[in-house]
């Protein structure tokens, strides 16, 4: 939308004698007024155009001079408002572009330094426990002196690609004093819904830099925090698949879709500390 400032098109009162010309043929504009140093000039009786000093595009003064020489048109001393209004919707206004930004590269996510050590509960207050023998974390309920069976976790997180909108933070979670990182996965050659899988990482080198479809996205989650203090852990590789936990106890923490209401998938990181 062109400046308010741009064009102003005022009516007069009777009184206004300063810039009236009775006798001004329409061909041409009255700026004999000192106001025209200003930017004032007066069209005919009864209207005046005000231009601001500030800079113009060259597309803002070639439709100034288009509306002046359609002032010009009119031989009548009085027109409509509706004739005006035309007059300025078609030359003055300018129609509003959106400027289309290329994002047709792909995503890269670069690691940061900062890591985060936490504990992890879910919105139950269940702990996160390595379970034995399967490659999976458990959702269990700690009393008395068993709170040593949580399992640290360290949050890793990364910068942001480009000027692609994402749901969070992108993170990367790991068992602490371990390789083992958890990752959404489906297993090979199957249509199976993702799971959530603990996997060891060999070389960790080659979780500093993640590009899009590279394979490694598995190990990216989109962290979003509400309120504070609620977290939610998006996959990056499957979008709208978060981890999640069954309402009951010592179940696997997996994978769900959003609209799923049986488990939940809100957690809060305790005991934190960056490392």
């Amino acid at each position: 939308m062109a400046d308010k400032n741009l064009l102003l098109v005022e009516s007069f009162f009777d009184n206004d004698s300063a810039f009236e010309s009775d006798g001004t043929d329409f061909d041409e504009l009255d700026c004999s007024d000192p106001l025209a140093m200003s930017g004032r000039c007066d069209l005919h009786k009864g209207l005046r155009i005000e231009i601001s000093e500030q800079p113009h595009t060259m597309r803002q003064v070639t439709n100034i001079i288009i509306a002046l020489q359609k002032f010009k048109q009119v031989r009548s001393t009085e027109f409509t408002d509706h004739e005006l209004f035309n007059i300025i919707i078609e030359n003055i206004v300018e129609e509003s572009m959106g400027l289309k930004v290329n994002c047709e590269f792909s995503r890269t996510y670069n690691k940061q330094d900062r890591v985060i050590q936490c504990t992890v509960c879910d919105g139950l207050k269940k702990s996160l426990v390595q379970s034995q023998g399967t490659p999976n974390l458990l959702a269990v309920t700690l009393r008395g002196g068993n709170s040593n069976r949580s399992v640290g976790i360290n949050l890793s997180t990364y910068t942001t690609p480009g000027c692609k909108a994402t749901n969070g933070q992108p993170i990367c979670l790991k068992i602490a004093q371990s390789n083992l990182y958890l990752a959404c996965t489906k297993e090979s050659g199957t249509s199976s819904q993702p799971h959530l899988i603990l996997e060891d990482v060999k070389d960790e080198e080659t979780l500093k830099t993640i590009e899009e479809n590279d394979g490694m996205e598995r190990f990216l989650f989109f962290r979003k925090v509400t309120g504070g203090s609620i977290n939610t852990f998006e996959s990056v590789k499957y979008p709208h698949w978060f981890i999640s936990t069954s309402k009951n106890e010592s179940m696997p923490v997996d994978m769900c879709v959003e609209e799923d209401t049986s488990r939940q998938k809100i957690f809060t990181l305790q005991d934190q500390k960056v490392i």
